[in-house]
């Protein structure tokens, strides 16, 4: 189940709040279990066996949490460092067996010039972001940021609430603990929720599912013979495709836990305006950045121990940031590559960058950018380094007929796009500001229409749509 389907949007979501809400606030463990029941209920919708897998996850990781806690009160701290180390492992040998077992698989009988036996394992959604979520909670306790949590309700909606199961944002267990316990809702926090929600299902239907149309046309095509100024246009609504598609959720799961008096960390922050490939990096999927630097990077020595050792560290976090994505040879050269160009801003690149105006900035940034979607969006190396070259004129040609027509067919779409992705402008930021202040009412009366009118114009795609991709689907 998705959150962009009418069976979430009109008989899902509305019966959880339904139930949530009859529970009376004082009854903070009851409104837990209803999240909980649900959010499996709603993980075990397509593949019901992938409930127990999570029930495990859950007993696993409350458990060694159990453990720790108990050896760092006795001041016990190498017992409780062994623990921890027994979930990181175990919680990647999850991941491992049922995400990379078959990519290894393959990758070892390719090299023996064999037929690779592949095991029959269906890939858990959302595997990825929930394994990080579990590590950090026996991590946190060790390091004091949490204390456990013994009510097992709790742990267990922490690990599977649904708003954020699936495509993140990726909650550590500190971030959220108290929430857990004690938090409150009110109309206001609500009425914010339902607006980030919206916001986000518009992005998802109306923008992404809109310009992916025009990738997967386009993306089909032969690149050997594909138009340069046709295959610019193909990889440029892959971006938007994917940062819509991913943001939209985000804000659908920041949203969603308004509603319920959750407050999630943001997860993007117009990505697409960075100057820099570090820039890009503190505002493209910020939660998996900082996961990775709280629990990989530091721990590793950071910048702590000289220039090799964290040119070395960046590059280990950057090789895992891209298998994370996926159990394939591109996500690793595509994380390398973000990787390489990190080390390279970081030793001069930068300093060179800040001496050029800031539209050139951006045009570097953009242009790698694009270039990284490239490896991102082909499983297959030959097809991306295929795509690859007729960017560059490969195709033999730098437009045709079709080139046009896709372009006059999708350039409103693409305006629409270009100024979404950047930003609201600041005069309309201030005059909406100015408006809000002197007729509130007539402010709120517009939220309400715009409102409205994004969840009946997305209700009326879903009803006809027969493109609805989760493109996170197998992180």
């Amino acid at each position: 189940m998705v959150f962009s389907s009418l069976l979430f949007l009109y008989q899902f979501f509305p019966l959880v709040l339904l139930l949530y809400f009859v529970i009376p606030s004082r009854f903070r463990t009851a409104r837990n279990l209803v999240l909980l029941v649900f959010s499996l209920l709603f993980y075990g919708w397509g593949e019901p066996v992938a409930i127990w897998l999570m029930v495990g996850s859950i007993l696993l990781n409350y458990a060694h949490g159990w453990l720790v806690q108990r050896f760092c009160d006795r001041g016990e701290r190498r017992r409780a460092r062994a623990v921890v180390v027994s979930a990181v492992v175990l919680n990647l040998a999850l991941l491992g067996v049922f995400k990379y077992a078959n990519f290894f698989l393959g990758s070892v009988y390719a090299v023996l010039g064999q037929e690779a036996p592949l095991l029959s394992i269906a890939l858990p959604i959302g595997i990825s972001f929930y394994t990080f979520q579990s590590l950090s909670y026996a991590v946190d306790i060790y390091r004091g940021e949490a204390r456990s949590q013994k009510n097992l309700v709790a742990f267990g909606m922490y690990v599977t609430f649904f708003p954020q199961l699936i495509a993140g944002p990726i909650v550590t267990f500190h971030s959220i603990a108290d929430q857990l316990k004690g938090r409150s809702e009110s109309r206001d926090q609500f009425t914010r929720g339902i607006s980030r929600f919206l916001q986000g299902l518009g992005k998802k239907v109306l923008f992404a599912n809109s310009i992916g149309l025009l990738w997967e046309q386009i993306s089909t095509m032969d690149a050997g013979t594909l138009p340069a100024l046709t295959a610019w246009i193909g990889i440029v609504a892959f971006a938007f495709q994917i940062y819509f598609d991913f943001s939209g959720y985000s804000d659908m799961a920041v949203g969603m836990g308004l509603m319920f008096g959750f407050h999630f960390p943001e997860n993007f922050d117009h990505p697409y305006r960075s100057r820099s490939i570090t820039e890009f990096w503190r505002r493209w999927h910020i939660t998996l950045s900082s996961w990775f630097r709280d629990y990989v990077y530091i721990p590793l020595g950071g910048n702590r121990r000289g220039l090799a050792l964290q040119l070395r560290n960046i590059a280990i976090v950057w090789a895992l940031t891209g298998i994370w994505h996926g159990a394939s040879w591109n996500f690793l050269f595509w994380g390398l590559y973000f990787g390489a160009l990190l080390m390279l801003e970081k030793l001069f690149l930068l300093r060179w960058l800040d001496r050029l105006p800031s539209f050139l900035r951006h045009v570097y940034a953009l242009f790698l950018i694009l270039m990284g979607w490239v490896l991102f969006a082909f499983d297959d190396l030959s097809a991306g380094l295929s795509y690859l070259g007729a960017l560059f004129g490969g195709g033999g040609s730098l437009l045709n007929s079709e080139t046009i027509y896709l372009l006059l067919t999708n350039l409103v779409l693409l305006a629409i796009l270009s100024v979404a992705s950047f930003g609201v402008p600041k005069r309309l930021q201030t005059a909406w500001g100015a408006l809000a202040a002197k007729r509130p009412l007539c402010a709120s009366a517009l939220c309400s229409v715009g409102a409205a009118a994004v969840l009946l114009l997305s209700t009326a795609y879903l009803v006809d749509a027969s493109y609805n991709p989760f493109l996170y689907f197998r992180f």
